[in-house]
């Protein structure tokens, strides 16, 4: 199933080939997605625990994706229940003046995830080849280096136990356009709403055009991109929640050998004395 989404090293992306209504890894219905998500909930849980208990494991996941397009509803959806002792998320806005006095990556490292966390990157390192692209904020010749750094970034991090799973949230221009008209019809959502959304929104040829090449670029077999079509998001949420619970099984996580009878029964001992 991962094969299905998976941005394979060297390949050139173009995203009007990925639909972003697609469901077609799942064949029920919404309900029945509902219902195995709740079962990969329960999977994550036990799983992060061990992560956390273990002390061993590194997890990064970065959410990327257009204005709408879920990054907070995947957090919200998929990590329902996760405890927070182990699971950090970390959002990246506006860089700040300390921020801009160092190298761009500077604030990225700092919030990668230690031994036995989880990290949540809401929006990233990406964004410098991304926003700062469309917007012009540097030189095209400083942009365009971003991609080796950040491949070279990541395979530092990969190198040193950290597992990196990197999400582009794929959704169509109609989706976006009727998400922040659903946030205008509901004044419990006006808080949502970002009148520069649509200025960003006007600049959508461009930021696909910068997506594309991020994708194609900087998708490793250390760190690599999915494609998520998200315009369901009963269905984005199901498909990571697949890929992150068959990822994190796939490390073989285990928790510490539990305390032999003996020393039970010492320290039960102790604690009926005491």
């Amino acid at each position: 199933m991962s094969k299905a989404y998976r941005v394979r090293p060297g390949t050139k992306v173009r995203l009007k080939d990925f639909d972003p209504n697609d469901t077609s890894e799942f064949k029920g219905d919404k309900e029945e997605a509902q219902q195995e998500l709740e079962k990969l909930n329960t999977e994550l849980e036990r799983l992060q625990e061990c992560l956390y208990a273990e002390g061993k494991h590194k997890v990064l996941i970065v959410l990327q994706g257009m204005d709408t397009s879920g990054k907070d509803g995947v957090i919200r959806s998929v990590f329902d229940g996760v405890n927070p002792q182990g699971v950090r998320v970390a959002c990246f806005k506006v860089p700040t003046p300390e921020e801009l006095a160092h190298d761009y990556l500077w604030r990225i490292h700092k919030m990668t995830p230690g031994k036995g966390e989880m990290v949540i990157f809401n929006r990233s390192h990406y964004e410098d080849v991304l926003v700062v692209r469309v917007h012009e904020l540097v030189p095209g010749s400083v942009w365009k280096k971003r991609y080796d750094q950040i491949n070279a970034f990541e395979r530092t991090l990969a190198e040193e136990g950290t597992t990196i799973l990197k999400f582009y949230l794929h959704i169509d221009e109609a989706e976006q356009k009727q998400r922040l008209l659903d946030r205008l019809a509901d004044s419990s959502k006006h808080w949502k709403f970002n009148p520069g959304d649509l200025k960003e929104r006007a600049l959508w040829g461009q930021y696909m055009q910068a997506y594309e090449d991020a994708l194609s670029k900087t998708s490793t077999d250390w760190a690599p991109w999915y494609i998520i079509p998200a315009n369901k998001k009963w269905y984005r949420n199901l498909i990571i929640a697949r890929l992150l619970v068959g990822t994190l099984q796939s490390l073989n996580i285990q928790l510490p050998q539990p305390l032999s009878e003996v020393d039970v029964e010492r320290y039960r001992l102790q604690l009926l004395v005491g």
